[in-house]
């Protein structure tokens, strides 16, 4: 098992991946792409976003607990192992 995670956004998606899970829940109506990872804090992430109405980056907050938990995950334990995300497009 990595400990590493991929964090993109597909269509009106943000994709969440780890191992063999992928967590997919609505990204704001006008997220083009997530540009980079500032921060990774046990399930809190400050990243870099581009979105359709501004030519510049904006920053951006995703909480993953709450989003886990009601899809009945252990959030903390599903979190604990990792360590670091990443941004990914194919």
């Amino acid at each position: 098992m990595s400990d590493e995670a991929v964090l993109s956004s597909e269509n009106e998606y943000t994709i969440f991946r780890y191992d063999r899970y992928i967590i997919r829940f609505r990204a704001p109506y006008s997220l083009e792409r997530y540009t980079q990872v500032k921060k990774w804090d046990n399930g809190y992430l400050v990243v870099m976003a581009k979105y359709s109405h501004n030519q510049r980056d904006e920053e951006e907050y995703i909480d993953l607990i709450p989003i886990l938990e009601d899809l009945y995950y252990d959030a903390h334990k599903f979190l604990e192992p990792i360590k670091k995300v990443r941004i990914q497009y194919d």
